[in-house]
């Protein structure tokens, strides 16, 4: 990094898979790209993971990334209850560490305010404390769920003041007219004031070229991650689809090998099972139809598209996928199948259905990779840049 750059540090726990690992590899890009823009400076940092998504083809210039031990799932899929403890300490000091020498202007913490374990909470205090003038977000899905809305260190009284101390903003990465956490009491009361809606992370990501199943036609079923995407993805493999269409069915990296296994034994001709893809959006955006898992990832990939859509909430995935499914469900831009319902039959009746058909979604809030950056420009020393008022504006009072 530069003298002069803006330094920036995203920080995301990955402990369920690397979902939110691309939700700050997306956001990194945007600011990579547009902050220079915005502000005259160049945008440098470093992602702090526990996922390793380094070889993505999106990767922005100017950003290294730390990759943090014990994240992610095991061999089998699972999720650790909470890392060893020798591991927490290690990845609390990593993270003091990377904070210190990088010094930076700009913090942006995907998912949980403390990381699990609160292993963030003494850096991000001391950093705090040692620079003050640096900018710290908290970003958000839109549904954050149930079960995660009740930890510990979201709703504890004493964590409020915490998180007014520690952080500038809270940013929303949803349309409130489809879900708003603050009404449903997901995002406690207390905080409003710091609250911005920027939208899906969705519009601006261009795709790239498709790498799947050559030219023809193609449905496209995205399984997600880890065991709970096996059901999906045996269901998916068993499914007849509309005559002179390839099935790309891909199971995602984190489903343990036997399952996968089980899935390819149980495609029918035609369908293609890959382990993941290079770049998801180059097939969602070209799908005839798409078949997706819930998670936030997935479904905004799909939101940038007029592709007919078909959400199938992971039964062990809390309430969030089915309440961001429904949601979206009452705002004409998916269509759901809940898991107690999902057959190949199932699948194939939809995808017969809507094949040829177009969902347009142009009325929901999908300009998140342009809001987030004009917030973080008014957010940073100088004065908001004249070019970022509107969006900031809309964010606000979203």
């Amino acid at each position: 990094m530069r003298d002069d750059d803006l330094r920036l540090v995203l920080y995301s726990h990955d402990r369920g898979g690397q979902g939110h690992a691309r939700r700050n590899l997306a956001l990194a890009g945007a600011l990579a790209r547009q902050l220079p823009v915005l502000t005259g400076r160049r945008a440098a940092g470093v992602l702090l993971t526990g996922a390793d998504v380094a070889g993505s083809r999106t990767w922005p210039e100017g950003f290294d990334q730390v990759v943090l031990p014990g994240g992610g799932q095991d061999a089998d899929g699972r999720v650790p209850d909470g890392p060893a403890v020798s591991a927490a300490r290690v990845r609390s000091e990593m993270l003091d560490a990377v904070l210190t020498d990088v010094r930076p202007h700009l913090v942006v913490v995907d998912g949980r305010p403390w990381g699990p374990d609160r292993e963030l909470l003494e850096p991000l205090l001391r950093l705090r404390a040692g620079s003050p003038g640096t900018v710290v977000v908290l970003g958000l899905p839109e549904v954050l769920g149930e079960s995660w809305a009740a930890a510990p260190e979201w709703v504890a009284p004493e964590d409020v003041g915490l998180l007014q101390e520690a952080y500038d903003q809270i940013w929303v990465y949803g349309d409130p007219a489809v879900h708003d956490p603050l009404s449903t009491g997901e995002i406690p009361a207390a905080l409003a004031g710091l609250v911005r809606c920027t939208g899906y992370l969705t519009a601006g990501a261009a795709p790239g070229r498709r790498t799947a199943g050559g030219g023809a036609p193609h449905v496209l079923t995205l399984a997600g991650t880890g065991p709970e995407g096996s059901r999906l993805a045996l269901a998916a493999a068993r499914t007849r689809v509309p005559h002179g269409h390839r099935h790309v069915l891909v199971t995602g990296p984190g489903m343990p090998a036997e399952l996968a296994a089980q899935v390819r034994a149980a495609a029918v001709p035609g369908t293609l099972v890959l382990p993941g893809l290079p770049d998801a959006l180059a097939e969602v955006a070209d799908a005839a139809a798409v078949v997706s898992s819930g998670g936030y990832g997935p479904v905004a990939e799909i939101l940038g598209t007029d592709a007919p859509a078909l959400v199938v909430p992971q039964a062990g995935a809390g309430p969030e996928q089915l309440t961001r499914a429904r949601a979206l469900q009452g705002h004409g831009a998916v269509d759901v199948l809940t898991p107690d319902s999902l057959t190949g039959a199932a699948l194939g009746g939809w995808l017969h259905r809507v094949v040829g058909t177009v969902r347009p979604r142009g009325h929901l809030a999908l300009d998140g990779l342009r809001v987030a950056p004009a917030l973080a420009a008014c957010l940073l020393p100088g004065p908001c840049p004249e070019d970022s008022s509107e969006l900031v504006l809309a964010g606000l009072n979203a």
